[in-house]
């Protein structure tokens, strides 16, 4: 169990509390506190919300379909590895919603740049579609994934330029 797990209970039971489900909608209202972080940890197929170093929820994900080592390049199925920011929101995904990450950063681009290819791009944290999945298998093209109904927690508690350190 790790450190974010440990104090999960009470950060699960605030963040929880603190959602205002519209009736038919796919919009919630979140009035709990701030998300100030996002961690990712790719090998436990985590997603941690964070305020401070206080968890408000965990999440199971699943992610690019080569989910070994960081995304280098366009088309390579995996997903980043490093710190990048919430960027945009998207209520018309075709994952259900989503938000962006802004991958590729400068770092990301120069990498690919150098090894003569493209860095790729379109990194979102995203529900699973009209699709139905299993939770098992890693499916996206460098995506993080979650389930529709967590997506729309997710949405409404995240805001463009939080922080998400993805780490392997």
């Amino acid at each position: 169990m790790d450190k974010f797990t440990r104090r999960g209970a009470l950060g699960l039971t605030l963040g929880s509390a603190a959602f205002v489900m519209g009736c038919g909608s796919k919009f919630a209202t979140y009035k709990g506190p701030e998300v100030t972080r996002v961690v990712i940890q790719k090998s436990t197929r985590s997603m941690y919300l964070l305020n401070g170093t206080t968890l408000l929820a965990p999440y199971k994900v699943q992610l690019g379909f080569r989910a070994d080592g960081p995304k280098q390049f366009e088309g390579d199925g995996k997903t980043p590895e490093g710190r990048y920011f919430i960027n945009r929101r998207n209520p018309n995904s075709a994952y259900y919603l989503s938000v962006g990450i802004d991958y590729p950063n400068a770092q990301d681009r120069a990498y690919a740049a150098a090894m003569g290819k493209k860095p790729g791009g379109d990194i979102f944290i995203h529900g699973w579609g009209d699709e139905r999945r299993g939770r098992s298998d890693d499916w996206t093209a460098g995506c993080v994934a979650i389930t529709n109904r967590e997506m729309k927690m997710v949405y409404a508690m995240l805001e463009n330029g939080t922080p998400v350190d993805i780490l392997a």
